[in-house]
């Protein structure tokens, strides 16, 4: 992930505990096309990844977090022009982009998108088929929240996170 983790998540841990910096697993990324069947790729993305990480058994909260994620992401955060890979023009294609980071005693998904809108936690009537995915994010993750980024970077982050359960 290089430098851009560090600028993508420098607001997330305030107000968390500390963490050491070399208990610093792992990290895993993949851009994400403007189509809505990107939210598959992200669950394949993440499945695999957390297949790794030998932490298969948290797939399903996790996937669920991430598919809200990126599906908010791409019906908010990338403009309608790009949706579907119609013409975008120019050099600059928006992309949203999964992020996962593992430590010893947490996993972050992370969605950046071009988008500088903050995410809202919608209040979906009964029969609606949208506005519960923040409250799902929230429902199923520890914390969750969101940052505009800084510097050469523009849009946003959405981020949540999962508690790992201690092995002892």
């Amino acid at each position: 992930m290089g430098t851009e983790g560090s600028t993508v998540l420098s607001p997330l841990w305030r107000g968390l505990p500390a963490i050491d910096s070399s208990a610093v697993s792992n990290s895993a990324s993949c851009a994400l096309p403007p189509r809505f069947e990107a939210v598959r790729n992200a669950r394949k993305f993440t499945r695999a990844t957390l297949s790794q990480w030998d932490l298969s058994g948290l797939f399903d909260d996790v996937a669920l977090v991430v598919s809200e994620l990126v599906t908010n992401s791409m019906r908010y955060g990338v403009p309608a022009d790009l949706m579907g890979g119609g013409p975008g023009g120019g050099e600059y294609e928006p992309s949203v982009r999964l992020h996962l980071m593992r430590w010893t005693s947490r996993l972050v998904c992370a969605v950046r998108d071009p988008s500088e809108v903050s995410p809202v936690v919608g209040e979906a009537d009964a029969g609606a088929e949208c506005g519960r995915g923040l409250t799902l994010v929230e429902s199923f993750s520890d914390a969750w929240g969101w940052h505009p980024l800084a510097g050469a970077l523009q849009g946003k982050v959405v981020w949540a996170l999962f508690r790992l359960p201690q092995h002892g």
